[in-house]
């Protein structure tokens, strides 16, 4: 009975939520509660990306959204047990709306209401084609004005954007754009996918060529079709951009490569955009009711400008416009950055035999890839995980289950036990002159990553080369100018230069916007990404959710969508559902729209 215990205090707490809440008795409901309670809603109840943090808060989105959403037959979710430990319940729960079904997560603390994650997973009566529902493909008996398979999608694809208009257009046909068209697919919603690139997987396949994820496999399948058991736990970068093409035909996207999107402009009144596009030398017109923005976070390179770069005679670009390191045998390069592809890059050309200098203008966080995989990922995305039957879906709804709010406290003891474990490795690296930081608050590589998207380096090799003095290293200098061949520091000192590589990021998603459509509109947008944690580079004040990504924007019929592949995956489904929704005529209002603090 003891291993019962916790179902019965659920199931307990869950059956008077269901009735206060169906009752529209709001305090009785609030009484369920922590008074510092976080309700994370993805879509179900808010028609948004929302946390309510506080029973305020929870009271607030309650008052406005009950009546509404209608939310009835709170369980434990099928098949699945309440757990207790260290203080606390957890369990899978599951409930329904007036509209949708939902999953979710509760954390009880002295048997209230701590965290409590709703998602929605289908909405009634437009469930995905599959299991009993999936479709038959063959079609049976005799019919002299049969189509076969083949036929009706090449009729669909010739029709699509030229006789019959997407109800959705993606901009941007990478991990972000195909996950999304993937989703939207299957909720039979017309989508058209433009790529500017010859051949989907193709902005893996121009970058770099030592590039490859720095993520392991189990974080980053793709949905419906994961990655087979005998995938490389780090995938190079051709070889994702081969998964990539082959999933975009087998999940039969429409996706136009080779088209680059020219102008965008919405009609207020019909509820529709403009969208301008040249395919294969024609300019054609598109009249889509949604836009989505999926060219991720590495739209936009922040170049830096400083004096002298006309007068530099040798090579110098982007790290996004970087080849790799054959031409430059045996020459002299200088990278300015000190992030991911910076190391990327740095490493290679050591590699092809070139004398590299890394130029390090502000602290980096590093964390060993042994021990991010083994401490920071392996409960939830690791092989260990998956024997003990951890499932991607639910990898993911735990991870997202943790409030941002307090999500940095949970990290913190992570990264000081990487930081104990790898402690003379950090030794060496700052003994080399590398200036290193873990976070503003101590909290490491996903806070960082989530508050900033940038900032950090996880080490699969390079660090050691820049402490053994491979790769030479000036930190906590900035470039004042350059020569023809050189690039002066701000403490004077000359370094002889036959190739600059500015490994110095990306700007903010809505930058793509301000070019596509209007800056006007960009700054209605305002800026996407960051928490509005008051930390470096990610301004407050608080906002408790990633700014402006997968949720309704201030521009109504806009929607932006990246991140990396786990991010892709994960959230691909709620912002289908929000798109189904709308094309349906389900009521859809937003609760706690993204205000504009920021431009971007």
């Amino acid at each position: 009975m003891l291993d019962k215990a916790p179902n019965g205090k659920v199931t307990e707490l869950l059956a008077t939520l269901d009735q206060a809440l169906s009752a529209g008795d709001i305090e009785r409901a609030l009484d369920l509660f922590q008074t510092d309670c976080y309700w994370r809603d993805l879509v179900t109840f808010t028609w948004n990306i929302k946390t309510m943090e506080g029973k305020d808060q929870v009271r607030g989105m309650l008052e406005a959204r009950l009546a509404d959403t209608k939310p009835a037959k709170w369980k434990i979710a099928d098949g699945e047990d309440s757990s207790e430990a260290d203080g606390l319940i957890e369990s899978w729960i599951q409930f329904e709306t007036a509209v949708a079904r939902g999953f979710g997560h509760l954390r009880l603390k002295d048997g209230r209401i701590w965290t409590l994650l709703t998602t929605m997973v289908e909405l009634k009566g437009f469930e995905e084609p599959k299991g009993f529902d999936r479709p038959m493909g063959a079609k049976h008996g005799a019919d002299r004005n049969r189509k076969t398979w083949k036929e009706e999608r090449e009729q669909e694809a010739a029709e699509l954007g030229i006789t019959k208009q997407p109800y959705c257009l993606i901009i941007g046909g990478g991990q972000g754009g195909i996950a999304l068209a993937a989703r939207l697919r299957q909720l039979s919603v017309p989508t058209l996918v433009i790529e500017k690139n010859e051949r989907p997987g193709d902005s893996w396949r121009k970058r770099y060529k030592s590039l490859c994820l720095h993520d392991p496999v189990w974080y980053d399948h793709l949905p419906y079709l994961p990655f087979p058991a005998n995938w490389p736990v780090f995938s190079p970068k051709d070889k994702i951009g081969d998964w990539l093409e082959m999933y975009t035909k087998v999940m039969e996207l429409n996706y136009w490569s080779s088209t680059t999107c020219k102008t965008a402009s919405y009609d207020e009144a019909a509820g529709e955009w403009t969208v301008v596009v040249e395919r294969d030398g024609q300019e054609i017109t598109l009249k889509p009711k949604q836009l989505v923005l999926a060219t991720g976070m590495s739209a936009k390179p922040n170049m830096p400008t400083f004096e002298g770069m006309a007068l530099f005679k040798g090579d110098q670009h982007h790290s996004s416009q970087h080849p790799g390191p054959d031409a430059y045998k045996g020459k002299k390069a200088v990278v300015i950055g000190s992030n991911n592809s910076a190391h990327d890059i740095c490493a290679a050309l050591w590699e092809a035999a070139g004398d590299v200098t890394m130029v390090q203008r502000s602290s980096t966080h590093i964390v060993k890839s042994d021990s991010l995989m083994e401490i920071g990922l392996g409960p939830l995305y690791s092989e260990q995980a998956v024997q003990s039957g951890m499932t991607t879906e639910k990898a993911d709804l735990i991870f997202a289950s943790l409030p941002y709010k307090i999500l940095h406290e949970f990290q913190i003891p992570i990264y000081n036990a990487i930081r104990e474990r790898d402690a003379d490795f950090y030794k060496r690296l700052e003994a080399a002159g590398f200036m290193l930081d873990f976070g503003d608050d101590g909290s490491g590589l996903f806070m960082k990553y989530l508050r900033r998207g940038s900032g950090y380096y996880i080490d699969v090799g390079a660090s050691e080369l820049v402490a053994n003095g491979s790769i030479k290293l000036k930190s906590g200098v900035d470039v004042q100018r350059l020569t023809e061949n050189a690039v002066i520091l701000t403490d004077g000192t000359e370094l002889p230069a036959d190739l600059v590589v500015y490994a110095t990021g990306y700007g903010s998603m809505n930058g793509w916007a301000a070019e596509l459509i209007s800056k006007e509109v960009a700054d209605k947008v305002g800026k996407c990404w960051g928490l509005g944690s008051n930390t470096r580079k990610d301004p407050g004040p608080w906002e408790g959710e990633q700014r402006n990504m997968w949720k309704p924007t201030q521009q109504p019929g806009l929607w932006f969508h990246g991140g990396n592949l786990h991010q892709s995956r994960h959230y691909s489904q709620f912002l289908s559902l929000q798109l189904k929704a709308r094309m349906e005529g389900i009521p859809t209002p937003v609760y706690g729209l993204q205000q504009v603090h920021h431009l971007g």
